[in-house]
């Protein structure tokens, strides 16, 4: 059984590399294209982790993970910030509110899939 990665993200042509890069990785990926979406999807398909954009319209990536951590049935899952934020600050606030990392984008190909990876227990790089 493969692991599960929810993507949250509103761009295609990140969808698209992201979901390819996990894929190759051997990982599942669920999407979500906003953080709404996301709460309605996160339990039932009971993801690993999630992959978070910031900046999505409806619900944004910092609303969606204040809710997943705030709610005890998926507070214990890692949240990864993955965002074209980059101003002074941005990256302490996502950290700050519980996100387990920041991965700027455009993020580099070559070792997306083991920084994610990395957050997961038993997992080989």
């Amino acid at each position: 059984m493969k692991i599960r990665i929810m993507l949250v993200e509103d761009n295609s042509a990140n969808i698209y590399l992201a979901t390819f890069l996990l894929e190759q990785r051997g990982f599942q990926v669920e999407l979500a294209h906003n953080g709404a979406e996301c709460l309605g999807q996160i339990k039932e398909a009971a993801p690993a982790l999630v992959l978070m954009d910031l900046h999505m319209p409806v619900m944004d990536g910092y609303e969606a993970a204040r809710a997943l951590l705030a709610d005890p049935a998926t507070a214990a899952i890692p949240i990864i910030a993955v965002t074209a934020y980059a101003m002074p600050g941005d990256r302490a606030k996502a950290l700050a509110i519980g996100f387990r990392d920041y991965i700027e984008k455009p993020f580099d190909p070559t070792d997306f899939a083991d920084r994610v990876a990395a957050h997961l227990p038993g997992i080989p790089p």
